[in-house]
């Protein structure tokens, strides 16, 4: 080994991996030829990283076209992580700019490395909030289950404030991002407009924050100072997208099941039918709201803003 890698055995193996016309295979062992060296010791997980080589799988494991390869690469990524001190922030950086890449098993495999690395690293870097929020977007459910869990872990970081921020804005999508020509009744025609991976987003933020509340009472009341009450009424009103009703009726059970002034502003702001509808049948709720109903949901004006002391008061 020491003689390969005194003739250059390293660069030629990262440089493998950039060749668009090599078979996968190839990439693939050259991959698995990185991973025997760097489990070596520190200093060769050291020379492969001055070598560039978080930057070269990086780009090997976004634009391969194989399960195998992908996943060789992106194990080999998570061991430059371990033992590593110099470079582990090198890898941290390298693997969240891979969040963007476009291949749905690379993006879960990213997540999950992400999940183990970040307690290494311990620092959560700003950068990783607004790609992991996108990836909620993803019509790939394991996507989203692994984005929802970075999420969850990611709470008590310095990112977790920024997250929840993101997660209800994300509840009442701007104009920009769903233009009013774009609504359409039929379910089947909806998917086929430029809006679903917002209404995708929609859906999946509601549901994280139902997981995040559920799992948290401090993130609870946090959600809460951000008017998430306001935003999940909205998103209820929303008939665009039957799941974003649903997965923000389950959200906003929570609160008006958690706290009693919410329930009483919820039951204001629903009307007393629709009020008795929403908790006897909070996961059906959509399919028998009419327009004058979700008009009024959309357009509701509740601001339930602070906690204090386990009690919660109008702003």
């Amino acid at each position: 080994m020491m003689e390969f890698l005194e003739v250059g055995g390293v660069l030629t193996l990262l440089e493998i991996l950039g060749q668009d016309k090599l078979k996968e295979e190839d990439k693939t062992e050259a991959l698995r030829l990185l991973q025997i060296i760097s489990n070596t010791g520190q200093k060769y997980k050291e020379l492969v990283c001055e070598s560039y080589g978080v930057k070269a799988v990086a780009e090997c494991l976004a634009k391969s076209e194989t399960e195998e390869t992908q996943e060789t690469a992106a194990a080999f990524l998570e061991s430059l992580a371990h033992g590593n001190p110099k470079y582990q922030n090198q890898v941290y950086k390298g693997l969240i700019a891979l969040l963007t890449c476009t291949s749905p098993r690379a993006q879960q495999l990213v997540l999950q490395i992400l999940r183990i690395v970040q307690p290494i690293v311990k620092s959560a870097h700003h950068s990783i909030v607004e790609p992991l929020l996108n990836l909620l977007r993803s019509p790939h459910l394991e996507v989203q289950h692994e984005a929802i869990e970075l999420i969850t872990e990611l709470m008590h970081s310095e990112v977790g404030q920024a997250l929840l921020r993101g997660l209800v804005a994300f509840l009442k999508p701007t104009k920009e991002r769903i233009p009013k020509h774009k609504i359409l009744e039929d379910q089947e025609m909806a998917k086929t407009t430029d809006s679903l991976p917002v209404l995708l987003q929609q859906a999946a933020s509601a549901k994280t924050i139902r997981i995040l509340a559920q799992r948290s009472e401090d993130v609870s009341k946090e959600l809460l100072s951000l008017r998430v009450i306001h935003h999940l009424l909205y998103a209820m009103g929303n008939q665009q997208h039957a799941d974003s009703q649903r997965q923000a009726s389950l959200a906003l059970e929570h609160f008006v099941r958690m706290y009693p002034v919410v329930e009483e502003h919820v039951r204001r702001a629903m009307g007393a039918a629709l009020f008795e509808s929403f908790m006897h049948n909070v996961d059906v709720l959509h399919l028998s709201m009419d327009d004058i109903q979700a008009d009024i949901l959309r357009s509701n004006k509740v601001n339930i803003s602070c906690v204090l002391e386990g009690e919660i008061s109008d702003d």
